[in-house]
């Protein structure tokens, strides 16, 4: 009787087929890390500056007023799900946004270059970031340093730091 046809043999399961893993781990290029960040703003910011002037929330800075803290919050608030409805999907299938898909990278775990849960990548890679940039004067100190971090021989910003991550290169996928 051939092993292979054991009725008694412990049933087995190719786990690495289940889990999409990328395809290397070469580091992603400083520029195309740029690229991907500069078109998901522009998006973003496609999409929510009608919406936030339709909304009121420039009504006070064209009379030279600061938006309320109460404002300030709403539109990150309104920024944040936005942000989830347009690349929440993408981060959690395949640990990219939009504009990573296009430029063919992707965020994966810094240890085993696995792609994280997309709870674990909001909640570990982005909310730290955009809870530091609300607070005053230290968000712009923040804001600056974060990106400077990207020029360590390891390609990490500050949030990748903070939340295990790195962003590889994976080939551009529909």
């Amino acid at each position: 009787m051939s092993d292979s046809h054991n009725v008694y043999q412990t049933p087995s399961s190719d786990l690495a087929a289940a889990t999409p893993m990328p395809e290397d781990g070469e580091l992603a290029s400083r520029w195309s890390r740029l690229g991907a960040s500069l078109i998901d703003a522009f998006i973003l910011n496609v999409i929510s500056m009608p919406v936030l002037y339709a909304a009121g929330y420039f009504d006070g800075a064209l009379s030279g007023q600061q938006p309320s803290f109460t404002s300030q919050s709403m539109a990150m608030l309104f920024s944040l799900v936005l942000f989830i409805i347009l690349h929440g999907y993408f981060l959690a299938k395949s640990g990219q946004t939009i504009g990573k898909k296009i430029l063919g990278i992707s965020i994966v775990s810094y240890r085993n270059n696995t792609i994280l849960g997309l709870g674990n990548v909001l909640a570990l890679r982005y909310l730290p970031l955009w809870i530091v940039l609300m607070i005053p004067y230290v968000g712009m100190i923040a804001a600056f340093i974060n990106p400077l971090f990207i020029f360590n021989k390891e390609k990490r910003c500050l949030h990748d730091f903070i939340a295990g991550t790195k962003v590889i290169k994976v080939g551009k996928k529909a």
